[in-house]
């Protein structure tokens, strides 16, 4: 597999590994949510353990208003951390 292959991979199984713990195993309660960013992004969302900023994140990103965050919704958080990460060290150059 290429490394973006393996990288898409990944992120489906990180998904996998988080939802449905508390039931529907296609989405992220917003429980299941704050595990995944607590262990999964660490440092890089030092407001994962906020619960005001967690509420947020999860509201932002249940953009169908369901109560969960399926992997669509996931992914875009993914996206836009990488690009924000992508523009960080294209500027430090």
């Amino acid at each position: 597999m290429s490394d973006v292959q393996k990288a898409m991979a990944l992120l489906i199984t990180s998904f996998s590994k988080y939802s449905g713990k508390e039931g529907d195993k296609n989405t992220l309660s917003k429980e299941e949510l704050k595990e995944l960013l607590q262990n999964e992004f660490g440092d890089m969302l030092c407001k994962a353990n906020d619960k005001a900023a967690v509420d947020r994140i999860f509201n932002d990103l249940d953009t169908n208003k369901n109560n969960s965050v399926d992997f669509s919704e996931f992914v875009n958080l993914v996206s836009c951390l990488t690009q924000m990460c992508h523009e960080y060290f294209v500027n430090k150059k």
